[in-house]
């Protein structure tokens, strides 16, 4: 019995979408949680269904087809309309059986993650939490489905994009103590070299740096790197500094000294804002109201935990 539409389901959706964000059947399959041999079969029905190879040999991976780019599209709305039809009802999270994407980068992912995980799966053991770096975030990200939640201290300035100020971190210098003292005066830390942040993708520099700029003040840099882990290699057994969120003395900067950024010019350094953002049609989402409250709680037992 030869197959046809009737044959399609979330099953074969989540497929594609994973098949195509990943560009490999292997990841797809390591990210869906199956065999890759299941992955491969259950691609060869949907080849069948819709009448198109799909995903081509190219190099040493996989490309999709330009048929198989509409699709993904398509797939991201009809699951988005099968989890509204699910959901008509009553939402319960213990039923769910999907995986949610978050974007963030190092501060938000050590932060927050780990600890929404935990709340995630105490009361959805079914749900599976996929990270991907969030960079420079742009407002395509969530309308096209790469991710549900974007977290950042840049939100993309869009009318279908919404956002939700989570929390305020402030900015630190930190350095190598056995290789330095603190920079203490304005002076010290304009002679001294320092390791900054710049997105590579978007060529995006910092808020700190534009806010530098502006004000007329010019760092001695000597290396950027695509994000703050990076700059904690080149900090450790070097002279040099990087400014950077405080709270990542927690995470990917532990084990450096911190110090206050000193006064530079009239106007003290800004706070750093982190907003949690999402795209327009999961505003009503029960499942993603669910998830936004989660992330919410998250933060506030974080702020509630904290010293002081």
């Amino acid at each position: 019995m030869p197959l046809d539409h009737h044959d399609l389901d979330g099953q074969l959706l989540r497929l594609l979408i994973a098949v195509h964000e990943e560009g490999s059947v292997t990841r797809a399959a390591a990210r869906l949680g199956v065999a890759q041999s299941a992955v491969s079969h259950l691609l060869d029905k949907l080849r069948a269904i819709v009448g198109d190879p799909l995903f081509v040999k190219s190099g040493r991976g996989i490309a999709p087809t330009a048929h198989a780019d509409l699709l993904v599209e398509r797939a991201r709305h009809l699951l988005d309309d099968l989890r509204a039809f699910s959901s008509a009802g009553s939402f319960d999270p213990a039923r769910l059986d999907t995986s949610v994407t978050v974007a963030a980068n190092d501060l938000q992912r050590d932060m927050l993650l780990p600890a929404l995980l935990r709340r995630l799966r105490s009361q959805a053991p079914g749900l599976t939490l996929r990270v991907i770096a969030s960079g420079a975030p742009q407002a395509a990200m969530l309308r096209d489905e790469t991710c549900a939640l974007v977290l950042t201290p840049r939100p993309p300035e869009a009318t279908d994009i919404l956002q939700r100020r989570l929390f305020e971190d402030t900015y630190r210098v930190f350095h190598d103590p056995q290789q330095r003292t603190a920079p203490w005066t304005a002076d010290d830390y304009l002679r001294s070299e320092h390791i900054t942040v710049v997105h590579d993708h978007a060529r995006r520099a910092l808020d700190l740096d534009d806010w530098l700029l502006a004000q007329g003040v010019r760092r001695r840099v000597v290396a950027s790197v695509p994000a703050f882990a990076g700059a904690a290699g080149f900090v450790r057994g070097g002279p040099w500094l990087v400014t950077a969120p405080g709270r990542l003395r927690d995470g990917v900067l532990r084990g450096l000294a911190d110090a206050p950024v000193p006064r530079l010019v009239a106007a003290p350094v800004p706070t750093l804002a982190m907003h949690m953002v999402w795209h327009l049609r999961h505003q009503h989402d029960p499942m993603h109201r669910w998830l936004r409250a989660m992330l919410v709680e998250v933060v506030t037992t974080a702020a509630d935990q904290a010293p002081g």
